[in-house]
């Protein structure tokens, strides 16, 4: 049965049944307090931490989806490389519950980094995250998850999404801008997972003195390309020390294809 407020939007739950059938629905679901207080003080510092070395190194680089006038963004690319909390939210078992049940097992996880809304803009162009599919898409292609690392309000930028866009298998056109586009408000410590054909943007932040933090790991099916270029970009310490799991989203562990002489398992580095 939709639950779905009149906006389109479902309510929180931690019910990860229920969740998925929410997802199936609006193409989002929330899930209530899926960072307990101490990780998510945790996660919040190490990733302000990594941010302001970011600004004071001139580390910081623009994401090709913000528009080219706005520099409210900041954007921390290669979490997993910046602290080990990350390596954790990205094989969180929420994370991989969604994962595994929407689009199975091997996944990839493309990428996972953050963006950071400053005051007085922030917005940034309409689109689906699984764009690079030929039209009409035939399915779902990945998951977003969105770690909510403060309070998302339609006043401090939170991203915006139109409910049920899933359904239609397309990216939107140009200027098409649906007048059901919501904000998806929660709580920080909130996941938010957004199915990939679901069409969304960053929210335009109107206040003076706020910034808004958000994670978000972008997990696929195993036969793309990540965005990350993990064997280039990642940590020898995470390369080295890095769980199973972890291994495998990164495809540092292959099945089928992307095979090192012939195994799937390759000796970790020393």
């Amino acid at each position: 049965m939709a639950r779905a407020h009149e906006n389109g939007l479902p309510p929180a739950t931690t019910d990860l049944d229920q969740a998925r059938r929410d997802l199936d629905e609006a193409g989002v679901c929330f899930i209530a307090d899926a960072l307990p207080p101490a990780r998510l003080k945790r996660v919040r510092e190490a990733l302000y931490r990594a941010a302001e070395e970011d600004s004071t190194r001139g580390w910081v680089q623009k994401f090709q989806g913000d528009y080219e006038t706005d520099n409210t963004n900041q954007r921390v690319w290669n979490l997993p490389s910046r602290d080990p909390v990350f390596c954790d939210l990205a094989e969180d078992p929420i994370a991989l519950h969604f994962v595994r049940t929407l689009i199975g097992w091997p996944a990839l996880l493309s990428n996972i980094s953050a963006n950071i809304t400053g005051p007085g803009g922030g917005e940034m162009v309409l689109h689906a995250d699984q764009t690079y599919m030929p039209e009409p898409w035939c399915g779902i292609q990945g998951i977003n998850v969105v770690w909510c690392v403060d309070d998302f309000t339609a006043e401090n930028g939170a991203t915006r999404i139109v409910p049920g866009s899933h359904k239609w298998n397309r990216a939107p056109r140009e200027g098409e801008i649906p007048q059901t586009m919501q904000a998806l408000e929660a709580p920080a410590g909130t996941a938010i997972v957004m199915e990939g054909r679901v069409w969304h943007q960053t929210g335009n932040n109107r206040t003076r003195d706020t910034r808004r933090a958000g994670i978000f790991a972008w997990y696929t099916l195993p036969i793309y390309l990540p965005q990350e270029n993990w064997a280039l970009s990642l940590s020898p310490v995470v390369r080295q020390f890095g769980s199973e799991t972890l291994m495998q989203l990164m495809g540092f562990r292959p099945t089928g294809f992307g095979l090192i002489n012939g195994t799937a398992h390759p000796p970790r580095p020393v």
